[in-house]
């Protein structure tokens, strides 16, 4: 696994392209009943602002829970009552997965800047096809992107409470356009056990797909010492469209993978590719105990 070094420049001329969207909760562990407020964050390198005007932009916003088909709720609503942090509540024990859907949104880029954004983050597809047609330095970049994202709060019954085996929530494919998906549950690992992570689109694996990943450190021993930076390797997925990570401490993680194809026709006046952007968020092993949040007192 490689580290990867953004150049400032390309930072600056891919901005609207280059960001990452995810859901950040206040704390990946809850307890059973607890409501979590839910951050939809875009940013560079799993540090994030406030995505503006989700309501409008938003497809699709549910909560899975563990408990079966019945156990869903439409966040649409906890988003029209506040989309700086919505509320998510978890009524059932077990692992809670949401997933954030969006429209497409358009962005035009000069060339070059296509050029160097589409080898910068992996998207050999394209890159092969504009060099095929002599357009690397010719044809701007005109892009339709969506986001497909996902994050998985814990629910127990107190802060070290351990999950359920029987509950596989956590894997479920739900078809997105793009979607990642643990294989094991990352809350039972144990610190640096392997985690095993599938790249679907549509529910089939995207096989060498580039995948970026970032951990935030653990709090700092001493009480006022700064936090220190995320990390942050990036891998390629197998031909099976798999992805090994190792977890080697409660982080939170942040994990995300794009996927670009040309544009449909129902877009084409607007954009000749599209980009679907996918992110997924948890907590690692022994949670995050520390930030564990309880029911609000009635």
């Amino acid at each position: 696994m490689k580290y990867l070094l953004f150049s400032s420049t390309l930072l600056l001329a891919t901005a609207a392209l280059a960001h990452e969207f995810w859901l950040q909760p206040v704390s990946f562990r809850v307890a059973v009943g607890a409501t979590v407020p839910l951050r939809l964050l875009v940013g560079e390198g799993f540090k994030g602002e406030t995505w503006p005007r989700p309501t409008r932009r938003v497809r699709r916003f549910v909560r899975f829970g563990p408990a079966g088909a019945a156990d869903s709720t439409d966040l649409r609503s906890a988003l029209l009552a506040d989309s700086v942090a919505p509320a998510v509540a978890c009524p059932t024990a077990g692992t809670q997965l949401v997933v954030l859907t969006s429209a497409p949104s358009f962005i035009e880029l000069p060339a070059d800047k296509f050029t160097a954004y589409l080898r910068e983050e992996g998207l050999d597809n394209a890159l092969r096809h504009r060099q095929q047609q002599g357009e690397t330095s010719t044809k701007p970049g005109r892009e339709a992107y969506r986001r497909c994202a996902k994050t998985l709060v814990l629910a127990t019954a107190s802060a070290r409470a351990p999950s359920s085996p029987a509950d596989t929530t956590y894997r479920r494919v739900l078809g997105l356009p793009l979607e990642l998906v643990p294989e094991q549950n990352p809350f039972r690992l144990r610190a640096g056990a392997a985690l095993t992570v599938r790249v679907l689109r549509g529910g089939q694996p995207v096989p060498g797909a580039l995948v970026q990943v970032w951990q935030t450190p653990p709090p700092p021993e001493r009480a006022g010492s700064p936090l220190g930076a995320p990390t942050h390797f990036s891998t390629r997925a197998n031909n099976s469209g798999r992805v090994l990570l190792r977890l080697p401490s409660s982080g939170p993680y942040l994990v995300a993978a794009n996927y670009i194809e040309p544009a449909p026709a129902a877009l084409a006046s607007r954009a000749d590719w599209l980009s679907t952007w996918a992110t997924l968020t948890f907590g690692g092993p022994e949670g995050m105990a520390a930030s564990y949040q309880r029911p609000a007192s009635k």
